[in-house]
């Protein structure tokens, strides 16, 4: 089987909820030597997205999302040491966290996942994070990079919120911002200050290696 056909065939393992045969595949993708960077962006992650898509959608609902990221955890605990053993290299920390209010957690999982992979250090704060938490985590990491997630509407505000603490405690100037979530726009990133809004998790974590200067492959 061809590098490729592994990658589709981890892909098609997310979207149909497959434990068993992700596991299959993750382990004869690494016996075989797939690049294991490249079966968790463009196998693992890419099927999350379409699970992500359906859910959209409504062809899924919260359970198979749910599911969705507990079939990659399946896969990305095979992936993982592969990726260990290739590189100690550290980019830098990053804090993330969901705003107040927004209890969402996919997409900054899978974000966190595909950081960790290309070399970063994460702090993830979790969901429902108050901004006094996240003012406190920059202080106490001093992370190069803070990534906010919000995927109500009414929660986006609260990004501008963090944004606004952050001045106010002296910490803008020491952090890059990127903003994310289905509801979230370039217009709202740039009204409330943000650096960058990601269209999307690999999105996101481009910008973040093109912020420290290397790339993630």
């Amino acid at each position: 089987m061809s590098e490729e056909r592994f990658l589709e065939v981890l892909k098609d393992s997310i979207v149909n909820l497959d434990f068993d045969g992700v596991k299959e595949a993750a382990e004869e993708a690494m016996r075989m030597g797939v690049n294991p960077i490249r079966a968790v962006t463009e196998g693992l992650a890419a099927g999350l997205k379409i699970v992500g898509e359906k859910f959209e959608r409504k062809e899924y609902f919260l359970s198979e999302l749910i599911v969705g990221a507990e079939v990659m955890k399946e896969g990305m605990n095979i992936i993982q040491p592969h990726i260990n053993g290739e590189s100690t290299e550290t980019k830098g920390k990053v804090v993330l966290a969901t705003v107040r209010g927004d209890n969402h957690d996919i997409g900054k999982s899978l974000v966190a996942t595909l950081l960790r992979v290309s070399g970063f250090e994460v702090v993830d704060l979790g969901v429902d994070v108050p901004t006094e938490a996240i003012i406190e985590a920059v202080k106490e990491h001093r992370p190069r990079i803070l990534g906010l997630s919000a995927l109500l509407t009414l929660t986006m505000p609260e990004m501008g919120g963090v944004i606004k603490e952050l001045k106010a405690a002296g910490l803008r100037d020491g952090v890059k911002v990127i903003v994310g979530g289905s509801p979230v726009t370039g217009e709202f990133a740039e009204k409330i200050g943000a650096d960058y809004r990601a269209a999307d998790a690999i999105d996101g974590v481009n910008k973040c290696v093109e912020w420290v200067g290397s790339r993630m492959m």
